[in-house]
């Protein structure tokens, strides 16, 4: 693809993906008011962030093969427009049981668009910087994850939470028709025909070229997401006990996505200079260190940490995400990513009930750390990988 083309691609994926992440990282900052407003207990807030993941992770797989036979703009475009119906819909929301259910169907929606976009990018720079390309890609979405989040809050402050997810619903609709039209001004994501004399794995299964790679990189992936999101999940309630308000958690996520913008941005870049293995360990001590460390500080020096550890908490991801490409085959690279998805999904949709059902039995500060030691399980885990990327990726350090 031509140089101002793949740019183009870039860009138009990555607004995307500032979107989608808006849309299920806002989640974090209503899950307080929602526990407080219908009465829930922390396993039932775990419960509403594992419904929306939980949508997630069972379209991204159907998203990816899907998207080989129509491509991938029509059905990035239709799942973006389902989401942001479904936020339009949630300010009618009067129960636990319609928000499970309204928030199921918009992770559903949401589900096509990282193995879509991934997978439109990774075609784009096919020939080019994949890895730092895919990085941008991940900064663009935690862009979302700072500005929605505290616009929201701010909004919810000011008009209701209601107004304020409804409103943001209504502006989905209408990027989810300017993707649309981007993406075919650019003639991306259409169909690719099938290519005589492709490889078994090309014409078949996921692609997987290397599969004990891939098993490594996913279980890397699954720790990774599981820890993240409910680390998340609970980090309000953490904040609300050192005493901060709801605007408060608000900046306070913020910061934590600033630092993970800056780190999805920085690690990917990085992991080119010096290694997948050594960028994932250094992130994944960062992370598990910061979130300890949180436990003992009180509100102000918390909030100044949270950047830190915002970097350490997102930054494995552009690292793990530019890595599924060096292990695949590039015509089944959508299933494939769809596959890595729904597995780190998958995890984190499960995660947050888990931690939850932690935090009823032993307190919210029990459960977060132990997910700050279950963290650590990563680094044994990249050495697993590095056989594979030495043979699958020579050219890049491990």
């Amino acid at each position: 693809m031509p140089p101002a083309r793949a740019r183009a691609t870039l860009a138009t994926c990555g607004a995307t993906h500032f979107l989608h992440d808006g849309f299920s990282d806002v989640i974090y900052v209503l899950l307080a008011v929602w526990a407080s407003e219908f009465r829930l207990s922390f396993a039932q807030v775990g419960l509403l962030r594992t419904a929306y993941t939980g949508g997630m992770a069972s379209s991204q797989i159907p998203a990816g093969i899907l998207a080989e036979r129509w491509g991938e703009r029509g059905l990035l475009a239709v799942g973006t427009a389902v989401t942001a119906l479904g936020f339009v819909v949630l300010g009618l929301a009067g129960s636990f049981a319609t928000l499970l259910l309204i928030l199921l169907l918009a992770g559903a929606g949401s589900g096509v668009q990282h193995p879509l976009s991934s997978s439109l990018v990774s075609k784009a720079y096919e020939t080019g910087p994949r890895r730092t390309a895919l990085g941008t890609f991940n900064f663009s979405g935690d862009l979302g994850k700072v500005t929605v989040p505290a616009l929201v809050a701010l909004a919810t402050a000011a008009i209701g939470w209601r107004w304020a997810a409804s409103g943001y619903g209504g502006l989905g609709l209408v990027a989810a028709l300017g993707i649309f039209l981007a993406l075919g001004r650019l003639g991306a994501g259409a169909a690719a025909p099938e290519q005589v004399g492709q490889s078994e794995n090309a014409r078949s299964g996921w692609g997987i070229r290397d599969r004990r790679g891939f098993q490594a990189l996913s279980a890397i992936n699954v720790v990774d997401n599981s820890t993240r999101t409910a680390f998340l999940t609970f980090l309000p309630f953490l904040l609300i006990a050192k005493g901060s308000s709801v605007k408060a958690i608000g900046l306070a996520l913020a910061l934590v996505f600033a630092g993970g913008a800056t780190g999805k941005f920085v690690c990917g870049a990085i992991a080119e200079r010096v290694g997948v293995i050594r960028t994932v360990v250094l992130t994944e001590l960062v992370t598990s260190g910061g979130i300890l460390l949180l436990l003992a500080l009180p509100l102000v020096p918390s909030l100044v940490l949270l950047p830190i550890l915002g970097v350490g908490l997102n930054g494995t991801s552009s690292v793990l995400y530019g890595t599924v490409a060096d292990l695949v085959v590039p015509e089944r690279r959508s299933r494939a990513y769809g596959l890595f998805y729904t597995l780190g999904v998958g995890a984190g949709s499960v995660a947050p009930s888990i931690y939850g059902a932690v935090s009823d039995a032993a307190g919210v500060s029990v459960a977060l750390a132990l997910i700050g030691l279950v963290v650590l399980t990563t680094i044994p885990l990249s050495q697993l990988l590095r056989v594979s990327l030495a043979r699958e990726a020579p050219s890049h350090p491990v």
